[in-house]
């Protein structure tokens, strides 16, 4: 049998590829959809508000700007049906509903659910381990033009993995052109450009003395997200409650 979800933001972008990919595979399909959006093009009922059906779980892919996100938690808390949120940007708020939540059924949450860019991360924490004490640690994110958030999610992401191994507390850096001043020791910048359509590219930067190290991932379609995404819904089905992230999807 396949799995089963019930998909927030099923009318986006992300919504629509996952919904294709569904339609493709005989191992997920879309119970229902939830959008502010009530058309239906692949055929699965769409509402405003969630049903009461029974699922195997729950995928947010809702704005974080709007009500969806909050809503895909409390439906799934209330149900007590396994939640995987692939919202980005999400708010202090959210955040931490998303961790109550986690008290009481299995979530899983990433800012990104591509395998490679949850894969990138271990190598920044390999990178960052060694090289962090003499090397200077750039990151620099390019998105489409229409993406509302920057830093990405995934660009704060690859920040705290390098944190989490660096010797010292990392300062992140924003904008330099008020700073006037060197570049510090312990500075982490973080570059947004935004332009064209562009899916998505992160580079983590290690400028060392005479030398240059870039780890890079290159998104080139939208399908990498879903994919990881459906993954994760694989993974969280018959998971004990608590808050899972890509890493434990992949290591499973």
């Amino acid at each position: 049998m396949p799995i089963s979800f019930l998909l927030f933001g099923c009318n986006g972008r992300m919504g629509h590829v996952v919904s294709q990919r569904c339609k493709d595979s005989s191992d997920y399909t879309v119970a229902a959809g939830v959008d502010i959006v009530t058309d239906a093009p692949f055929g699965y009922p769409v509402t405003a508000v969630p049903g009461d059906g029974k699922v195997d779980a729950v995928l947010c892919f809702a704005h974080a700007a709007g009500e969806g996100v909050m809503t895909a938690i409390e439906t799934a808390r209330r149900s007590g049906t396994p939640l995987v949120m692939a919202t980005t940007g999400l708010s202090g708020e959210q955040e931490s509903s998303l961790k109550a939540a986690a008290q009481t059924i299995p979530v899983c949450w990433s800012a990104n659910m591509s395998l490679g860019v949850n894969l990138m991360m271990d190598l920044v924490r390999r990178a960052a381990s060694v090289l962090g004490l003499d090397y200077d640690i750039e990151i620099v994110e390019r998105h489409h033009n229409t993406k509302v958030d920057a830093p990405s999610g995934t660009a704060l992401m690859l920040y705290r993995a390098a944190e989490s191994v660096l010797p010292y507390e990392p300062e992140p850096v924003y904008d330099r052109q008020p700073l006037r001043r060197p570049r510090g020791k312990h500075e982490i910048g973080l570059s947004a450009v935004r332009g064209g359509t562009i899916v998505g590219q992160h580079d983590v930067i290690f400028a060392g003395p005479d030398e240059v190290i870039e780890i890079r991932h290159t998104a080139q379609s939208r399908d990498i997200y879903a994919t990881g995404a459906l993954r994760a819904v694989a993974f969280v089905v018959g998971q004990v409650p608590g808050l899972y992230t890509m890493t434990d999807v992949i290591d499973a």
